[in-house]
């Protein structure tokens, strides 16, 4: 096969046609190339990944907590040894044994010595009731473990063989903050690698159904591999630099696979519709790079977009999932427009090879392919949106209330703060936690933290202390504890009645907050972070939305010339992910189908978790529009015809975006396998909103609202007209529509009359 033959038509389209096929085989070696240098830099990233970054950096409550941990580093302990004296020992039952308090103290000694641990204290050093069990048989070594979350991770990993297990008449275990981020990570690692292998062997079955070649099925693994790749390798870039959540993982993947499937399988239909029209490869791909290629382009902008909102939030969390998503992104779109049409260039007839699906298919045309819109397929999917249509306003009430519906458990979310319950029951640091919480009196590490800032007097700090413990909901106040005589800073344990994070403790944050004091103060906590947490969420969130929704407005009439069109999208996209929203309240937060789901429901929801969905889901919801509006809007600027367009454009598109968003849903399932409940949130709540978008919004709600709206969908004043016509894009050739010879219809003439066709 020779390199190019019949050039693509001259412009703008024609050079880029000439840019990526004119060396296939060339272009293939580079993206090998390319693709091995990024499994090396990209090789070890989740080590140099953190498992926090839920709190807002800029707060007054991450001041006040490394105020304390570099003044008072007791104060804060994220290490916890549950020490276990039970029956089995020899020298008597329970922690006040001599034997077992000998053993404990030389335990404590030897963590005070080790290097990077400091504030080693105990209960048999400070016989305080909140260290001991109430059954006397457990009782606490706390420490604190200095550096960030890697130093920590590093110092544990070396410590923990030396003291959890079986040291004489007792037994050790570790819980605390550091040995719950340890083992999440490494949980999380575990079970993105099972997804994986869950994930890609279903998802090449499917694309087989989808496609019946076994070479075009390839295709789209093929780029979604090269996309997660090479994301891996900028995420490791990033990690030099900043901050960069592990969680961010389970999102490439995902996209990875899911975004570079979608735009494979619409550019590999359009490349394969076109060979059977008659075209040779170059020519075929030249068309539909003019076509799918640009519904690609526009479809990832989009997409970015929705996840770029994300970088307005200073959680290091969210911006790791903005800068993954954006990554995968554009790194699948560009596999999708560079590397695939090589591939295609190469291939031309043989991407119809090894036909599985001859066995069952008795000759269909254009439907062989398993796109044409003149098989069966197609005709059923034209039978349907016109009987949508028919009844158009029956479907689109039904429609909407029913998704309303489903999100009204939304109304009643409670946000929380993330903690060991997001591991299985069986993991060792939840294990531990959760005794800690059982048999321990009060919350040890839990509560709200004073930390009391300046010159005071004794008087003052007493003082100060009465008002506090004077609250409603505060159980008793402990301190103050200062580094001696005429120290600038002390601080003051509130122990909270109810729950550390509980709506009373998150209420007191504040009231602490307002209680005078002659010298400044800050609070540290759990609850003190959440609420602070919410008040940084609150604070950028209507940038960010404004952010998504005007680049989508803008992005959609760039496609589609229409003032009407981009109002529907963000309308019709938000209604989609109602589902997805009173899901998520309803199971994981009121803990329906735990015990089916294998998770342990805390009463609330994590504060970033709806943000984050939010955007992926919207972005993945634009997604699946574009691709449909796009097709739509071709039709349209051929005929002239509303209703066959819309009917024509779901014959044409309906059962890939179907399909597309069945693979996407499966690798999303695969992800919710994983034992941490949030990703397991993630990914069933991702899931359910693609189904639910692609099977109601696309194909019951788009085609009806559009029969609604009638001639005025594509109504634009002149002058967004003639900017359209000058900016605009859409799936269609380059050159401007033309209207098909003979008379038109007269709904059709005065509709070309109102609205000039598209061009690019």
């Amino acid at each position: 096969m020779s390199e190019v033959k019949n050039p693509p038509p001259p412009g703008e389209s024609g050079r880029w046609t000439r840019f990526v096929t004119a060396r296939p085989r060339l272009s293939l070696l580079l993206a090998l190339v390319v693709t091995a240098l990024a499994v090396f830099a990209g090789g070890g990233v989740a080590d140099r990944m953190g498992s926090g970054g839920w709190e807002d950096p800029g707060a007054r409550s991450t001041y006040a907590t490394k105020a304390l941990e570099r003044e008072f580093p007791a104060s804060q302990p994220n290490l916890l040894l549950l020490v276990d004296a039970g029956p089995r020992s020899g020298a008597g039952v329970g922690v006040d044994a001599p034997a077992v308090a000998a053993e404990a103290e030389r335990l404590t000694g030897l963590l005070a010595a080790e290097p990077g641990v400091t504030g080693v204290g105990s209960y048999w050093r400070t016989p305080m009731p909140a260290l001991r069990s109430e059954d006397g048989r457990q009782a606490l070594i706390a420490a604190r473990v200095l550096g960030d979350e890697k130093t920590t991770t590093r110092v544990l990993e070396r410590i923990a063989p030396r003291y959890q297990g079986e040291h004489g008449p007792l037994r050790v275990s570790l819980g605390g903050p550091v040995a719950v981020q340890r083992e999440v990570t490494t949980t999380i690692q575990e079970d993105l690698l099972r997804a994986e292998l869950i994930a890609l062997p279903v998802t090449l079955v499917l694309l087989i159904l989808v496609f019946g070649s076994a070479v075009a099925a390839m295709l789209p693994l093929g780029v979604g591999i090269v996309a997660i790749l090479g994301t891996n390798a900028v995420l490791r870039g990033l990690t030099e630099f900043t901050e960069v959540s592990v969680f961010a993982q389970n999102l490439t993947t995902a996209l990875g696979l899911g975004l570079a499937i979608d735009y494979a399988l619409f550019i590999v239909r359009r490349f394969r519709e076109e060979l059977a029209a008659g075209r040779d490869p170059v020519a075929a791909v030249g068309a539909t790079l003019r076509t799918a290629g640009r519904t690609v382009l526009f479809s990832a902008l989009t997409v970015a977009v929705a996840l770029s909102a994300m970088l307005f939030f200073p959680m290091y969390f969210l911006r790791s999932f903005a800068y993954a998503g954006v990554a995968v992104v554009l790194l699948a779109a560009a596999a999708a427009l560079i590397l695939l049409p090589a591939a295609l260039v190469l291939l031309g007839e043989r991407v119809n090879s090894l036909d599985l699906r001859r066995l069952w298919r008795r000759g269909r045309g254009v439907a062989a392919t398993g796109t044409g819109a003149a098989g069966g397929e197609g005709r059923g999917w034209a039978r349907m949106t016109a009987l949508v249509m028919r009844r158009a306003p029956v479907f689109a009430l039904v429609s909407t209330a029913g998704l309303l519906l489903l999100g009204v458990p939304f109304l009643g979310i409670k946000f929380g703060t993330v903690d060991d319950r997001q591991l299985p029951t069986t993991a060792a640091s939840h294990v531990v936690q959760q005794q800690i919480r059982d048999g321990f009196p009060g919350s040890p590490g839990g509560g709200l933290i004073v930390l009391a800032e300046g010159a005071a007097g004794a008087g003052d700090l007493d003082a100060y202390r009465e008002r506090v413990a004077g609250l409603e909901g505060v159980a008793r106040v402990d301190g103050p504890v200062s580094s001696g005589p005429g120290a600038r800073y002390a601080y003051f344990s509130v122990v909270t009645e109810g729950e550390a994070v509980g709506q009373r403790a998150q209420e007191l944050v504040g009231e602490v907050r307002e209680v005078q004091a002659p010298f400044e103060t800050s609070v540290a906590g759990q609850a003190a972070v959440l609420v602070d947490a919410q008040q940084a969420i609150a604070g950028k969130l209507p940038a960010a939305l404004a952010l998504v929704v005007l680049a989508t407005l803008l992005l959609v009439f760039l496609l589609t010339g229409s003032v009407l069109i981009p109002l529907q999208a963000v309308l019709l996209n938000a209604l989609s992910l109602t589902a997805m929203f009173g899901a998520v309240v309803w199971v994981f937060q009121e803990g329906h189908l735990s015990g089916f789901l294998a998770f342990t429901s805390t009463g609330d929801i994590e504060t970033t978790l709806p943000v984050l969905m939010f955007c992926i889901a919207f972005g993945l919801s634009m997604d699946y529009g574009v691709f449909l509006i796009s097709r739509i809007k071709e039709e349209y600027d051929r005929t002239g015809d509303h209703e066959g367009a819309v009917r024509t454009g779901l014959a044409r598109t309906g059962g890939l975006i179907t399909a597309a968003a069945v693979i996407l849903a499966v690798v999303m399932v695969a992800i919710g396998t994983s034992r941490v409940t949030n990703t397991k949130m993630l990914g069933l709540g991702i899931a359910l909103a693609v189904l639910m978008d692609a099977m109601v919004v696309r194909s019951l709600l788009v085609p009806a609202v559009m029969k609604l709206t009638g001639r005025a969908t594509w109504w634009a004043p002149g002058p967004l007209r003639r900017l359209h016509a000058r900016f605009g894009l859409s799936e269609g050739e380059s050159a401007p529509a033309a209207v098909p010879a003979g008379p038109q219809p007269e709904a059709g003439e005065r509709e070309r009359e109102k609205i000039p066709a598209a061009r690019s």
